[in-house]
Parts: structure tokens; sequence; C-alpha cells
């Protein structure tokens, strides 16, 4: 990267924090769309949203037919066309031949689905699905632990089930609504009604899918911002389909397809993109890399193998539930970076995770010893393969007296004395 770029970035990310006003405040500001803009031109959001557009084309009928299912339980089955329809309707007059297709596609593999087979095949195919829709929030949010196999089926089951639900709990009160006394008033709110929908859409999965916790305000911004985005896209690409009538007319009847996958595209890059701003509102730290691996020294590791240590003992008393993602707040780094810290304590046999996620101590701080803690860190492999490295002796021998010296430095001393000491306390 050229020098003058990344004093750009340096002045921006960095210095900006502590500048006064006027300049100080604006250029904070700034710093969200320009990490964003960055993280869409050099990022792997692209090929995240575009895996999901494929995904989605050939899922789209199966998740129909089980969103038809549900919303008949509803009452709410035939509202199902409103829906696809508004979603497909910046592709102009296009849209309803799409939607009819669509819907018929989906009436005919409904009607063809019988028997436990069949119904299996559904649910595998709706599940995989929504596992490749959770792994691309995930990655957006930095997280390398995905939900346990009890988590994720209970919580693919509730957003199968809740969201048409919601769908059809919309569906039913704007009904109700534009048959009462204020009809008058949303007759003039209709054409802001889709893109509300698709805000309150967005929020919900922002909340919902990601394995870690997203604060209420972030999930809302990032909403907010990817709503207002998606109604300005839907009008540019409405224009853009009526203009350019005569170059797609040379695709044929290819046209509806490929206009039906960009238009799905840049569905998902705006809903990943309005989930990276999520990101960046919860946690501002991590604008400055983006989605850069970032790496601890070997200082860095074992100050974070100690503090995660102090945190589960202190845990012991408070009762408090500390999980990786849980952690990696309280330390202000990314999961990405705690993980392997984590895998070698684990390795080592200090740490044990229970099936609700949440990481315990193996055994009582008392017997827990700090130099356990370094030889965790420095002597453990974070991943399954092991590199031998054949070193000059000189070389080992000088390691070994080092090692040796923090031995005896170190002691007897355990984790129960460190974590109940006020002067090494860790907030």
């Amino acid at each position: 990267m050229l020098r003058w770029v990344e004093a750009l970035e340096d002045g921006l990310f960095r210095k900006s924090r502590t500048l006064a006003p006027p300049w100080g405040p604006i250029l904070r500001q700034i710093r969200y769309p320009v990490a964003i803009i960055r993280d869409w031109i050099t990022g792997e959001i692209n090929v995240q949203a575009m895996s999901l557009a494929y995904t989605t084309l050939l899922s789209l009928a199966p998740l129909l037919v089980f969103i038809f299912s549900v919303l008949k339980g509803f009452g709410a089955r035939d509202d199902l066309r409103i829906v696809v329809f508004e979603f497909f309707r910046p592709m102009g007059s296009q849209a309803a031949q799409l939607t009819g297709n669509v819907m018929q596609y989906a009436e005919n593999l409904r009607g063809g689905i019988a028997g436990s087979i069949g119904f299996a095949l559904l649910l595998y195919s709706v599940t995989t699905t929504v596992q490749k829709i959770e792994a691309s929030f995930n990655f957006v949010w930095r997280v390398l632990t995905p939900r346990n196999f009890a988590r994720r089926f209970s919580g693919y089951l509730s957003v199968m089930i809740g969201g048409p639900a919601l769908i059809a709990a919309i569906l039913g009160l704007l009904s109700s609504v534009q048959q009462g006394p204020i009809a008058r008033w949303t007759g003039t709110m209709a054409p802001a009604v889709p893109y509300a929908l698709v805000t309150l859409v967005f929020a919900f999965m922002y909340s919902l899918i990601p394995n870690t916790r997203v604060k209420p305000f972030a999930a809302m911004v990032g909403a907010l911002a990817a709503g207002i985005t998606w109604a300005l896209v839907s009008q540019l690409f409405a224009a853009f389909i009526l203009y350019s009538s005569q170059m797609l007319a040379v695709y044929t009847g290819f046209a509806v397809v490929l206009t039906a996958l960009i238009w799905i595209y840049l569905n998902w890059l705006i809903l990943l993109l309005g989930a990276q701003l999520a990101f960046y509102v919860q946690y501002p730290q991590y604008l400055r890399h983006g989605q850069e691996s970032v790496e601890l020294t070997g200082s860095a590791r074992e100050q974070v193998a100690f503090s995660v240590a102090i945190l589960l003992a202190r845990n012991e008393r408070g009762k408090n539930f500390w999980t990786s993602n849980t952690l990696a707040s309280a330390l202000d780094i990314p999961s990405t970076a705690l993980a392997p810290v984590l895998g070698c304590l684990e390795r080592a046999g200090l740490l044990v995770a229970t099936p609700k996620e949440y990481f315990m101590l193996s055994r009582d701080p008392v017997n827990i010893y700090l130099f356990e803690l370094l030889d965790a860190v420095r002597l453990q492999q974070p991943g399954r393969l092991l590199v031998t490295v054949h070193a000059d002796a000189l070389a080992t021998n000088t390691i070994c007296e080092i090692e040796s010296a923090m031995r005896q430095q170190l002691g007897q001393r355990t984790l129960e004395g460190l974590s109940a000491s006020n002067s090494h306390r860790v907030e």
C-alpha cells in the first residue's frame, strides 16, 4: 500500500479519535462510510453475497414451500404472493411474470412433496440455506465458533417459523388498518410501507442470526442504513431495467433469470454491508483493520491467557457466564484472535466448554499454577498440524534457560492468589 494512503488511513481511523471539534466529530463519523466502502471494494463481502445469491436461487422454491406451509397455519398463505411481488417490483414489467413463475413452481413442488422422504429433503434444503446465511453473518461479525447442534436446531426452527409468522402478522395488521378509520392516512404512507418492512426484517436478522450478542442500537443503525440503501438501489435498478430493455432483449428468455440473479445479489450485498455497519457501530475499534486478520504477539497471547484465567476464576465466585464472544469483548480483541488462545488452554486441560458454550476452569483455581498457563500458550500447538523446528543446539539451550528462569520466578504461585489480588485486577 502507498505510504500516503497509509498516512490518510492512520489519520482518519486513529488520530481522529482524540481530535478536538469541529473536525474531530466529523471525521469520526466519516470513518464508518469509508470503512464500509473499503470493505465492499477490497473485502470478501462481495464473495459472500455472490455465494448467498447462488444459494438463494437454488433454494428459493423449497423456502417458499416451507413458508407456504407455515403461513397456511396462520391463514395468510395467499398473502405470500404480495411479499414475493414486492421483492421483485424493481424488475419492472418482469416482476409479475417472475412472481407468477416462482409461485407456480413452488405450488407444483409443494404438491410433489409427499411422504417422510420428501419432507426430509425439504427440511434439509431449508436448513442448509439458513446455515449458509448464519455462516455469512458470523464472518461479518468475526465469529469463528458456530452454534452447537442443539442451539442451531432451535434457532433455525425459530427463524423459519417466526419469520413467516411475522410476515403473516404484519400483513394481517396492514389489512385491518386499511379498513379502519385511519385508512386515509395509511394510504398516503403506502409507498413507504415496503421499505419499513424491509428495515424491520433487516433488524430482525441482525439481532438473531449472528452467534453473538448484538446490541439493539447497533442492529437498528445497520438496519436503517441498509433499508435506506435498499430503497435507493431498488429505484436505480428499476430505472436501469426500464432504460435497458433493448439490451436485455438480446438475452431473450434468459433476461428474467439474469436480472433476478443480479437483484438477489444486490439484496444480499446490501444486507451484509448493513451487518458490517452494525458491527462497526458496536465495535468501533475494528474500523481501522476491517476484515484483515488480527494476530497477537507472543507477549499479548500470554497476557490474554492470564486475563481469561483470571476472569474465569472470578466467575466461580460471581456466577457470571463467559463465552468466547463475551471474553473477546471484555478484552477488547477480535474473537478470531482470542480463539487460538482458548484452544491452547483447552488442549492443556485448563479450560472446558459446557454444552451451552460457556467456558469454565477445569479445576479449582488453587490447583492451577501460573507456569501452567504460561506453558499452555508457549508450548501448545494452536492448530492440528505440528511443525518440528530443527533448531541449533545453542538456540535450544538458551530458550531452555529462559523457560527455567521463568518457572523459577513463578514458583508455586497459583491462579487463586493472582485472581484475588486487587493489584492485578483486570476490568
